[in-house]
Formats: structure tokens, sequence, C-alpha cells
């Protein structure tokens, strides 16, 4: 048996080729500049000029990473689906379908304390938009960039709330946790409110009660369920 250490993801990054590289720092570099434009502004007001100035391509060229500049938060959620999942993953397996619910809201609500400008974003695109959006394929190159530290993010999937939370809900049930003749559909739909509404109903709210409020109406939701089983 080898000793060798599985070389981590910074190094499986650099060993891939250089076209792939490219295009990974290129994407994440034109999210990351959306992220902080649009601390100042929203996105429909950003302006691509300004966000390929940030990583030194034409403005042509910014449309063979994004469509249309709303697929900045299609990317946005997909890459935060991984890494949600690769939490989840490891949680549910250590404490249970609930408790990796419970985890996936509170790394989002201290995310939107530290950044409450992408969580609008996202509720606002999602008020006015009807047709499912249409989701990229998350290269190799992209993920091992995007998530350094994250072991085993390769496989997982990036398509939101809809493929996040129905495993864990179906594992809690299964485990007693929840129970058995939970309502799964309506459950989903439930957590999907609490996790898009409370961010309106606190948005003149300091942005840390968010997490707070996760916390108490999930307990809730979880406490309404098992008196009426």
């Amino acid at each position: 048996m080898s000793n060798t250490p599985e070389p981590s993801n910074r190094d499986r990054f650099e060993a891939l080729p250089l076209r792939q590289r490219k295009f990974a720092r290129t994407k994440l570099g034109l999210l990351h500049a959306a992220l902080e434009e649009i601390r100042q502004r929203p996105l429909e007001e950003v302006r691509v000029k300004d966000l390929c100035e940030a990583v030194e391509i034409s403005e042509a060229s910014f449309f063979n990473y994004f469509p249309r500049k709303s697929d900045l938060l299609v990317y946005y959620v997909q890459l935060w689906s991984i890494e949600m999942a690769w939490h989840a993953r490891r949680l549910a397996e250590a404490r249970g379908g609930l408790a990796a619910i419970e985890e996936i809201f509170r790394i989002t609500a201290a995310r939107t304390a530290e950044n409450p400008a992408p969580m609008g974003e996202i509720v606002a695109w999602q008020a006015r938009t009807t047709a499912p959006p249409e989701l990229a394929k998350i290269g190799l190159a992209e993920r091992l960039l995007a998530f350094p530290d994250l072991d085993g993010v390769d496989d997982l999937e990036g398509q939101g709330l809809d493929s996040l939370l129905p495993p864990l809900i179906d594992r809690a049930v299964r485990a007693g946790e929840l129970p058995k003749k939970t309502d799964r559909a309506a459950l989903l739909v439930a957590l999907a409110a609490v996790f898009l509404g409370l961010p309106v109903v606190l948005r003149r709210s300091p942005p840390e009660a968010l997490g707070d409020a996760y916390h108490t109406q999930l307990r809730l939701l979880w406490d309404g369920l098992r008196q009426h089983s």
C-alpha cells in the first residue's frame, strides 16, 4: 500500500491543461467582480464593460462565459449548491438529515451577513423569472479552483435547493427524525419559502439577524411536523 498522499485540489488544478485553467480563472473572476459590484448597485446597473476590465478580457468575450448577465446569478447558485452539498453530505452522515439542512441555512445566513447583495439579487431574479434556469456544466477546473480545500467536489451536483433538500428530507424521515407520514413535497416548499422569504422580511434588520430567524423557523417546522404525526 502506498503512503503517498493524495494530491490537493490546488495541485490537481495546476496539473490541468492551460486552456481549462484560464477558462476557470476568467469565469470565476467575472463572478467575483460581479459580487463586488452588486455591493454598490443592482446587477441590472452593473456594466459588462466594468466586469471585463476587472479580468482583462474584451466585452465580446464575456458572452463566451455567460450568455446573459443574469447567468452570473445562476452560476453563483450552482457553486453555492456544490459547496452546500459537500457540507451536507458530511454532516448528514455524522448527525442526520435535519442537522445537514440546518447547516445549509446556517452557512447561508453567515454568508449573507458578510454580503447581503447576492441573496437580494437572487430573490428578485426568482420573482421575475418563470422559466427554469439554464444550468451550465461546472467543469473540474472550476470546482478545484473555487473549492481548493474541499476534497471530493468532483461529482457533486449544483442545481439549487430543489436538488439539495429532498435527499436530506428523505434521510430524516427514514431515520425517524421526522414522522413517516411527512408530506415531503409540502416540506420542500415550506423550506424554500423560509430560505427565500426571510431575507425579504428582514431586509431592514441587521444582516446577522437572518441566522437566528432561520434557526427559529426551522425549529418551528420540525416541532410542528412532530406534533401533527
